[in-house]
């Protein structure tokens, strides 16, 4: 909050009576409400607009001629951790691109750590340029079907509540628990009852739907066709169009976006690393593709900004006009959103600022506690009196997975992977120390033809997951990521043939982006050349083991039917 000092500089200088600290010269200001453009100059005092649709002067001056300015891009959802960097590295990352704000749930850290990973990107977020802004992790586990490293009871959660930073509770997974009225999960959503409580109801609908809106539950980023949408816009929930890295929503949805929803409608990114926000960007890159589906364009950047603020309560920012936050993004060009410059709480984004950060140590260094395997442990017994194995399909783009049935060959050391109708083995590997599980099942639509991929992040309770087409590649590429303490390896005939260490908290690099996304290319690359047809094969690797997502998933404890909520027999 301004002092009486700034506030009443703030004032003087919006009235033209002394100069603002910086003004924004000659550039055309787009109004997201009317869709009207007005050349003008925007003035700053502190982190607040104070002057728009006149001439200012400023002690510094930035040149606006030939730009567009519009309000800083809001990401709804993500989780920073699936950028694969830390907090103030996605920070340096993402802030270019325009996102001045970021809403995040920092679940993937909190099942690995608990309580400790809240206050790590709490600290992260009173140093960073960007506005990170904190929902607290509400379903830690996700299930109780997974061995997760931490738990998050309500008890856990409401020391943070009051946080400045913090918004309130973050997408409620647990759908069945809520509509079972299980008591954790009422004692959870009663706590939050007076703030936002943030959804996640993939293919939920009908009566199911109101009884989970019945508990003051407001968005939803899993709608993944127009339909869900808008009898989910019709029954009050907004909806976050999410396009990540593996998920993507944007072109089943982007048909939803039009002048009458648009201030219901806003965009996340969920889950998106940093090789794609270097080759397509971040918010930017949806904002582009949904205008040139046609969406009407000041909708479209409304949906970036001001709905997203209104959505999530941020009542200071989202419009460019005397008194809200100076968040703003200079596009070169506004069809294409093309981002030259950001202005993030009153000030030019710069390396110097990014500089000027105080470090925050990394937390979960020493979290990988998988114990070493071998070839022997990934094999799959045949069931007696089963000629059908149950496979798990996967499709491209997607985080939904399918139930499919395959005849496999059994050898020697159990049932056979069939390279030739793409069936490979899965394994999900217990990594927290706790209990040593392995699930073991088989998959389809990876493409493998020999070797192995595995990765420590695996949705939600991030125990290994690994996918393969041979017992000894899985097992090289499994102990790979254990000496890394986290992170991607790929096994290719006995070598690993690229890998990523993310040894914080088994999740993320402690080195830069482009480091990250140059070693991203390399296990693409690596990928590709063991036979996987897949474009983002890591991410769908992790998210194999998500158990609270249609419609058949592996835990460490077993193959998990998510429609029937229970094990496969």
């Amino acid at each position: 909050m301004p002092s009486a000092e700034l506030l009443t500089r703030m004032i003087k200088a919006g009235a033209g009576e002394v100069p603002a600290d910086r003004v924004i010269r000659n550039v055309r200001l787009l109004d997201v409400i009317t869709g009207a453009i007005s050349e003008t100059d925007i003035a700053i005092v502190g982190d607040r607009i104070v002057g728009t649709l006149a001439r200012y002067e400023g002690r510094e001056v930035i040149d606006g001629r030939g730009r567009f300015a519009v309000p800083g891009f809001i990401d709804t959802h993500l989780h920073i951790e699936s950028s694969l960097v830390t907090p103030l590295e996605f920070d340096r990352c993402v802030l270019p691109h325009g996102v001045t704000t970021v809403i995040c749930d920092p679940h993937e850290m909190s099942n690995v750590l608990g309580a400790d990973a809240i206050r790590y990107f709490l600290a992260c977020s009173e140093q960073a340029v960007m506005d990170i802004r904190v929902n607290l992790s509400s379903c830690v586990p996700a299930t109780a079907f997974e061995t997760s490293g931490a738990a998050l009871e309500v008890g856990d959660l409401l020391p943070f509540r009051d946080h400045p930073k913090v918004i309130g509770l973050a997408e409620f997974m647990n759908f069945p628990g809520v509509l079972a009225t299980d008591p954790d999960v009422i004692a959870k959503l009663t706590a939050f009852q007076d703030g936002h409580i943030d959804g996640h109801a993939p293919l939920l609908l009908g009566l199911g739907l109101n009884g989970y809106l019945s508990a003051k539950i407001r968005t939803d980023h899993e709608a993944t066709s127009a339909a869900e949408a808008r009898e989910k816009l019709a029954k009050g929930m907004a909806i976050l169009i999410r396009e990540g890295s593996a998920t993507k929503d944007l072109n089943a949805l982007a048909e939803i976006l039009d002048a009458n929803t648009s201030s219901f409608v806003a965009l996340c990114t969920d889950d998106r690393n940093p090789l794609d926000i270097a080759e397509e960007g971040h918010l930017d890159s949806s904002i582009r593709r949904l205008i040139a589906k046609g969406c009407p364009l000041h909708h479209v950047y409304r949906a970036a900004s001001h709905s997203a603020a209104r959505i999530f309560g941020l009542d200071d920012r989202g419009l460019l006009a005397p008194g809200w936050r100076a968040d703003i993004a200079l596009l070169d060009d506004l069809e294409l959103c093309v981002v030259s410059d950001v202005v993030a709480g009153g000030a030019l984004v710069t390396p110097e600022r990014f500089a000027a950060r105080k470090a925050v140590p990394a937390v979960g260094l020493d979290s990988m506690k998988a114990a070493p395997v071998t070839a022997a442990s990934f094999v799959v017994p045949p069931k007696p009196g089963e000629n059908s194995t149950p496979v798990i399909g996967v499709r491209p783009g997607m985080i939904i997975t399918f139930r499919h049935g395959a005849t496999l060959a059994v050898g020697e050391n159990g049932l056979m992977p069939d390279l030739a109708a793409d069936v490979i083995k899965v394994a999900v590997v217990e990594r927290h120390g706790k209990n040593g599980n392995i699930g073991k099942s088989f998959v389809t639509g990876f493409g493998l033809k020999r070797g192995a991929i595995a990765s420590s992040i695996g949705h939600d309770s991030h125990n290994i997951t690994v996918v393969g087409a041979s017992d000894e590649d899985i097992a090289l590429a499994v102990n790979r990521i254990r000496e890394l303490k986290g992170g991607f390896a790929v096994a290719d005939n006995g070598r690993i043939t690229a890998e990523l260490a993310l040894p914080v908290a088994g999740l993320m690099s402690d080195r830069p982006f482009e480091e990250v996304a140059g070693k991203l290319h390399k296990l693409r690359d690596a990928a590709r050349a063991i036979g996987c047809t897949l474009p983002e094969p890591f991410l769908q690797v992790a998210f194999l083991a998500l158990p609270v997502i249609p419609h058949l998933k592996l835990t460490d404890r077993g193959l998990f039917d998510v429609d029937k909520f229970e094990f496969v027999a």
